[in-house]
């Protein structure tokens, strides 16, 4: 048997990387679509949407790839938006800067609150985890976020509460939404790659089987820690790009149903897909606010949020993101089929 040639291996490589550059490709267009069209109501519905995608995608890891259903990672966007709200207020320090920080806070959070996994699964990990995002409600609704004030809390009076400042190149909103669009692809390329890459393969032994992934020689303890740990960065970027976007933050926003909407949401977009955290961002926020245009209830949303989640599960398990991705499949086995034998020697004989 002869060895591979090394052209052989470029050009495998690029096929089996692709997605990496897929994805900022795709983004680019959206970003540049929702820039150049949409108005400023919609600009910022849009910003809100791509910093909950990152959080939606962390679902797509723990659950997609490792199958531990975890549901906490709204509450984990509430961590890392706090942490930039303090950082922002009380340091000097650039605002990249201080998004990293608020992921690396939500990380160690995640691993946290992710401890259990490495003894429960299934139904008593939802609720333990859910029930540690009811707990940060509680705290965060008591506590309230940074403001400008002084003390370990930061929160002022009603008067002096300061807003978060932008950084200096995305100072208005459509500008702000292009640079939360290239937080989100960085954050999407990185899932991508760890998916591609030894933790990716490692997860998925991990999720077929607990037992044979150690016969295997895969470190059960090592490899979770790492997908809690990078899901609660992501969310944490996401809430740090949040408060950003918004300024500041309201503790009763990150309800622990928040969690629950986000959870189901990520499983009707789909958790296989990258662009599948994008449509879940999409339908959490884009819905309500659709809903408003045709001066329907937001709170509607939670009816189709349910007709939604009930169909995926009993007729598109993979979601709208597996649907998409199975019709373009189609599409390209339409447009790359060759012309049948039989008809190819009437042409000829014609």
């Amino acid at each position: 048997m002869t060895p591979p040639k090394i052209s052989d291996a470029l050009i495998i490589l690029p096929g089996r990387y692709r997605t990496l550059w897929e994805i900022p490709v795709v983004m680019l267009i959206l970003t540049l679509i929702a820039a150049f069209t949409a108005n400023a109501y919609w600009i910022s519905t849009l910003t809100s949407a791509l910093a909950i995608a990152l959080a939606a995608r962390g679902i797509g890891v723990l659950y997609g790839l490792l199958g531990l259903v975890s549901l906490c990672q709204f509450a984990l966007i509430g961590v890392g938006g706090w942490t930039m709200l303090r950082l922002g207020h009380g340091t000097g320090l650039p605002f990249e800067l201080n998004v990293l920080l608020a992921g690396v806070v939500a990380a160690a959070v995640g691993v946290v609150w992710g401890a259990p996994a490495l003894k429960l699964k299934g139904l008593y990990l939802a609720l333990v985890t859910l029930m540690l995002a009811g707990a940060y409600q509680v705290v965060i609704s008591a506590t309230g976020f940074p403001d400008g004030g002084q003390g370990w809390l930061g929160r002022a009076d009603a008067i002096q509460r300061l807003m978060l400042e932008r950084p200096v190149v995305a100072q208005n909103s459509t500008r702000y939404l292009i640079y939360c669009a290239a937080w989100a692809t960085l954050g999407f390329m990185a899932a991508e790659w760890l998916r591609l890459a030894k933790p990716g393969r490692a997860w998925a032994m991990i999720r077929k089987d607990d037992r044979a992934a150690m016969s295997a020689g895969v470190n059960l303890l090592v490899y979770k820690i790492i997908a809690f740990a990078f899901a609660g960065f992501l969310a944490g970027v996401g809430g740090a790009l949040l408060a950003g976007s918004v300024g500041q933050l309201d503790g009763r926003a990150f309800a622990a149903s928040e969690s629950l909407s986000l959870f189901a949401l990520s499983v009707v977009a789909g958790v296989y897909n990258w662009y599948g955290a994008l449509i879940a961002g999409l339908l959490l926020r884009a819905v309500p606010s659709l809903l408003t245009d045709f001066e329907i209830n937001g709170y509607a949303a939670i009816v189709f949020y349910g007709t939604a989640l009930l169909h995926a599960i009993i007729t598109a398990p993979r979601g709208i993101a597996g649907q998409i991705s199975g019709l373009i499949t189609r599409i390209k086995a339409l447009l790359g089929r060759k012309t049948p034998p039989r008809q190819a020697t009437r042409q000829e004989d014609s």
